[in-house]
C-alpha cells in the first residue's frame, strides 16, 4: 500500500500540486465522505491548512463539499477529473510554444541594440560546442560551412536528431564544402545508423590538393563559428561581426565554384 500511495504522491507532484493535496485526496478516496476534522486527522494535515487546500482542490475539481446540518462533509471527486488539469497544462504549453518566437525575437533585438558591433564568444567542451550548434538553429540566413568531419560523430545520435529536426522544422538552408575526411566520417556513421537528416543540405567536394580542411567553420547571420573537436581539444569560437561574416561568405562562394559533386547526399 505505501508503494501505491507513493505513485499518487509522485504523480500529483508532477502536476505541480502540493504534497498535502495528495495526502488529502488519498484519505478521502480511502475512507469515503468525511468531516473536516476526520480528513485532517487521517491525512495528518493541520486543520487550519485543510480549509485552504480543500479550496484549491475544489477549484481543480478534485473534491466536493456538501453542507450538512452544522458541518461540512467532503468527498473525493472522480480521479478522471485529473484529465481536466492535464488538458489545461497542455493548453498552457501550447500557448507558451506559440508565444516563444515573439519573446525570442524581442530579447534578440534588444541584445542587438545594446551589444557592440563586434564581440567574440568562446566555448569549451562537449556542452559548449553543442550550444554553438544549437545557436545555428536560430539562423535567419543560409548556413554556409566548411566541414572537417560530420558533427554526429561527436554529438552522437540523440542531439543530432533533435538538432536536425529543429532545422527541418524551420526549413533552414545549408550548403557545405567538404573533403575526404568528411566523406569518410559520414559514410562510417550511416553504415551503422539510420536517423533523421537535414532536408535542405547540399555539399560540394574539394580535394586536399586544392584546399586542405583542418577544422570546421560555419557562417550564418553575422556570425562566424569555428569548431575544433579533435585530438582531445574541444573548443569553439563565435565571432559576431557583419563585415567579417560577409567576407567569409565571399571566400566560401569562391570555394563553392571550384567544388565538384559529392557522393554524400545528405548530412
Amino acid at each position: 500500500m505505501p508503494q501505491d500511495t507513493d505513485v499518487i504522491r509522485n504523480y500529483f507532484a508532477k502536476l505541480g500540486l502540493e504534497p498535502e493535496i495528495a495526502d488529502l485526496y488519498l484519505a478521502l478516496n480511502a475512507y469515503g465522505p468525511q468531516s473536516i476534522s476526520e480528513v485532517s486527522r487521517r491525512a495528518n494535515v493541520e486543520r487550519t491548512r485543510v480549509y485552504r487546500l480543500l479550496d484549491i482542490m475544489a477549484d481543480l475539481h478534485l473534491s466536493e463539499t456538501e453542507i450538512h446540518y452544522k458541518r461540512s462533509i467532503v468527498k473525493a471527486a472522480p480521479v478522471g477529473n485529473l484529465q481536466l488539469l492535464i488538458d489545461k497544462r497542455e493548453h498552457e504549453i501550447k500557448e507558451l510554444r506559440q508565444e516563444f518566437g515573439e519573446v525570442e525575437k524581442v530579447v534578440t533585438d534588444q541584445a542587438a541594440v545594446v551589444s557592440p558591433a563586434t564581440h567574440v564568444q568562446f566555448y569549451k567542451g562537449d556542452a559548449g560546442l553543442k550550444q554553438m550548434l544549437w545557436n545555428e538553429t536560430r539562423a535567419q540566413t543560409e548556413n554556409l560551412s566548411i566541414l572537417y568531419e560530420s558533427m554526429q560523430t561527436y554529438t552522437r545520435r540523440v542531439f543530432f536528431e533533435r538538432w536536425a529536426h529543429r532545422c527541418n522544422e524551420r526549413n533552414l538552408q545549408f550548403r557545405s564544402i567538404i573533403g575526404d575526411r568528411f566523406q569518410t566520417s559520414i559514410r562510417d556513421w550511416y553504415d551503422v545508423h539510420d536517423n533523421e537528416r537535414l532536408n535542405n543540405w547540399h555539399a560540394r567536394y574539394i580535394p586536399d590538393s586544392v584546399f586542405h580542411i583542418t577544422h570546421s567553420m560555419v557562417v550564418y547571420n553575422d556570425v562566424i563559428a569555428y569548431y575544433n573537436w579533435k585530438e582531445g581539444e574541444i573548443f569553439g569560437i563565435e565571432v559576431h561581426n557583419q563585415e567579417l561574416a560577409d567576407s567569409q561568405r565571399y571566400f566560401f562562394e569562391m570555394l563553392w565554384q571550384q567544388g565538384g559533386s559529392s557522393s554524400t547526399k545528405s548530412n
